[in-house]
């Protein structure tokens, strides 16, 4: 269990992601900020949960400029010359891809608890592995999707999902890597933490920043290869 002082400092961490989350969609949907890519809707907010004001400075710095209007404003500053593999396109590679793997482990964590009785103790690891990393792929899969599919005028079929498998299925393992190895070192040689306390929700928080690390050279690689579709940047 975690000392009194851990879960104090759980709660700001929390409060500091949910924060940056909310400041994100209130300038996309109610200040009407929506992205020139769709998908980044969900990305940008799903990134703050965990990078809080980080991800939060990130978006006003470079993000916001990706809205529809603004890229309306600036058509031809689209991509600009921008390395396919430039600090920012790599960064937006990993946001999107950790942003599917943030969804799938937040719904196998519940899952795991609500359902702890007929699939293990959730004082173990085992089973939220087993559910968190297949769904984690198919979030991650569906964001890579869509990324690709506008980008080709193909939303709705079937050709960019093949492309999104093999794009970034390296990039969500690399990114639950560093989750995954994390969690194991904090059950294992710090404390068990419950899925229902702060702590245990803080420690996922790190965990995914190091995955975002973790993954940041593969998602990389992947750009610089011509693995990965760069997006559209002002």
């Amino acid at each position: 269990m975690a000392p009194s002082w851990f879960e104090l400092l759980a709660w700001v961490a929390l409060g500091l992601g949910f924060a940056s989350a909310l400041v994100i969609v209130a300038d996309i949907v109610v200040l009407g900020n929506r992205q020139h890519m769709a998908i980044m809707d969900l990305a940008f907010p799903l990134t703050a949960l965990y990078m809080g004001p980080i991800a939060l400075w990130a978006y006003f710095a470079r993000g916001r400029r990706m809205s529809r209007k603004r890229m309306h404003m600036h058509p031809s500053g689209m991509h600009d010359g921008e390395p396919r593999d430039s600090l920012w396109q790599v960064s937006l590679s990993d946001s999107h891809c950790g942003a599917g793997c943030v969804l799938g482990d937040i719904a196998g964590e519940w899952i795991v608890w609500a359902t702890a009785w007929m699939i293990g103790s959730t004082a173990e690891l085992g089973p939220e592995y087993i559910l968190d990393l297949p769904l984690a792929w198919i979030f991650g899969i569906l964001f890579q999707y869509f990324v690709i599919a506008p980008l080709r005028g193909q939303v709705g079929q079937l050709a960019p999902l093949g492309d999104a498998i093999k794009s970034d299925t390296l990039s969500v393992l690399s990114f639950e890597v560093g989750l995954f190895g994390w969690m194991a070192l904090a059950q294992y040689l710090i404390w068990k933490a419950p899925i229902d306390s702060s702590s245990h929700w803080f420690l996922m928080q790190i965990g995914m920043i190091l995955g975002f690390v973790t993954s940041w050279p593969v998602n990389r690689w992947l750009l610089r290869h011509g693995i990965k579709e760069p997006m559209p940047t002002v």
